[in-house]
């Protein structure tokens, strides 16, 4: 025993080491461009960038709301220049930055580096431009004092760490290690920031609108209006779980609004004001660029909203008439178009789908729900080629939509092109373990790659998740016939 314990004392040494010297290689220190003071910092601005470019369009497409793009360029044009006014007055003035507005009602603004959002729910609450430009600053503050980046960092180490101490008890590889540190910038869509970093883009968000002469006492409204805009949104739909479970994870990491108010007014009073511009508020032509929009966001709020609730719930007669309604309200929007594609699809009503589908797109090339519908539409129809093109169109504007690629992972399956169904079928899998049927097809598709052990593994999931339904007997029954195989196997691992 004393022998073995020396060994163990050896690898232990060898792994603590191993840890010293991957540490020493990658941590560095930073000076962070809004404190001036030296920090950990593990990803350069050139990292920070494409983590921008790569979590974009999940953000935009599967982040609270959803929504993708809306789409009106005058309107976007207007607001991106006062966008880029702030980036240039701010602490980061080289870093590439983009704007949207994400056509979402749940009011919310996000940014990670290279892009900054607001939904078109809180832009339609907003006053006047000098509130747009604080709540702009604040996200814009955020990317400037490196909160994203620095919280990566940690996460890094600590995965080291964790990795490393796993090797110390005799389990893992260098390559594991490697994998984890990779798998980390994934978890970065929309961070919850912590009180301190939020308070830190409240001043920041203050001290880019004084620079570029919006009065800084505007911020105050902003804080208020955010607020009743959001409160003003859950009464709207009847503070349903869903949407109330948001603005509480919201609200956990950002300081309470009298807390806010409260230091608001010191921000204020400390930031030097060279000189106000006009009024200090541009109200009257921001309502003017607007109004549209505000148009819009009425008639999305009074049907497309409650549509979508209605279809959840199961009640395709109500969720029909309300989009319908909302067509004749407003014909050009692409979102309820698409919506009541999904609503005749639901309907078996494959014609009708189709149709609305692309109308959906004829308006917006880029409505992905449009694609997706389509892809599952010709599944349905057994025309899994076109289904292919659909469903890889989808996926081009949201890597990440997992009903696109369940469908898409589907017809692979059904051409028995099995290494593309996994492909597809695998992140189903991981992200949603209860799945009623995934982990059965995808136990086939490895066991038509010969694989048996992940086809063996597959098969167990299946029986867990429903042992009682047809995929789940056959899941059982499979499972059966390879787990003398599998067990063979396994001793000489």
């Amino acid at each position: 025993m004393g022998r073995w314990a020396k060994v163990c004392d050896m690898q232990a040494a060898l792994a603590v080491l191993f840890i010293f010297l991957a540490l020493s290689a990658i941590v560095g220190c930073a000076v962070n461009p809004v404190t001036g003071r030296s920090e950990l910092m593990l990803v350069s601005e050139g990292q920070e960038v494409q983590m921008g470019k790569e979590l974009y369009p999940n953000a935009l497409w599967g982040a609270e709301g959803g929504g993708g793009e809306y789409r009106e360029e005058r309107l976007k044009a207007y607001l991106k220049d006062i966008v880029l006014n702030i980036q240039r007055v701010s602490h980061r003035p080289d870093l590439p930055t983009s704007f949207a507005i994400q056509n979402s009602s749940i009011p919310n603004a996000w940014a990670i580096p290279g892009h900054v959002v607001m939904t078109r729910g809180l832009l339609a609450g907003l006053d006047n431009e000098a509130e747009f430009a604080y709540v702009m600053g604040h996200e814009i503050g955020h990317v400037s004092a490196r909160h994203s980046a620095r919280q990566m960092s940690y996460g890094m180490v600590s995965q080291l760490l964790l990795a490393g101490g796993g090797m110390a008890l005799g389990g893992g590889t260098a390559s594991n290690l490697a994998m984890s540190l990779g798998s980390i910038g994934s978890n970065l869509v929309l961070l919850k920031y912590s009180r301190a970093d939020e308070l830190e883009a409240d001043r920041l968000g203050v001290q880019y609108m004084a620079k570029l002469g919006y009065n800084p006492k505007n911020a105050v409204g902003a804080q208020a209006n955010v607020e009743r805009i959001a409160n003003e949104y859950l009464r709207s739909v009847g503070q349903s779980s869903e949407e109330k479970g948001f603005f509480q994870d919201m609200l956990s990491s950002h300081p309470r609004t009298s807390t806010r108010l409260s230091e608001m007014q010191g921000i204020i009073g400390a930031t030097p004001v060279t000189s106000i511009r006009g009024d200090g508020t541009n109200r009257s032509r921001f309502q003017a660029n607007i109004a549209g929009l505000k148009a819009t966001n009425q008639a999305y709020h009074n049907y497309y909203d409650k549509a979508v609730r209605a279809l959840k719930k199961g009640n395709t007669e109500e969720a029909n008439a309300l989009i319908s309604r909302g067509i004749s309200s407003d014909p050009r929007q692409a979102s309820f178009h698409a919506l009541r594609g999904f609503i005749m699809l639901d309907r078996k009503s494959y014609g009708e789908a189709e149709r609305d589908f692309n109308s959906a797109l004829r308006l917006d090339s880029n409505c992905q729900p449009a694609y997706r519908g389509l892809g599952i539409l010709n599944y349905a129809r057994n025309d899994y080629g076109q289904g292919i093109n659909y469903l890889t169109a989808s996926l081009s504007l949201f890597p990440n939509d997992l009903s696109s690629h369940y469908f898409l992972g589907l017809s692979h399956y059904k051409r028995r092109e099995y290494r593309s169904a996994i492909s597809h079928l695998k992140p189903v899998a991981d992200a949603r373990p209860k799945h009623p049927t995934v982990h059965g097809v995808l136990g086939q598709c490895y066991e038509n790659v010969n694989d048996p052990q992940s086809a063996y593994s597959q098969y167990v999931l299946q029986t867990q998740v429903d042992a009682k339904s047809e995929i789940g007997r056959q899941s059982a029954s499979r499972a059966e016939a390879l787990k003398p195989s599998i067990q063979r196997v396994r001793p000489g691992r």
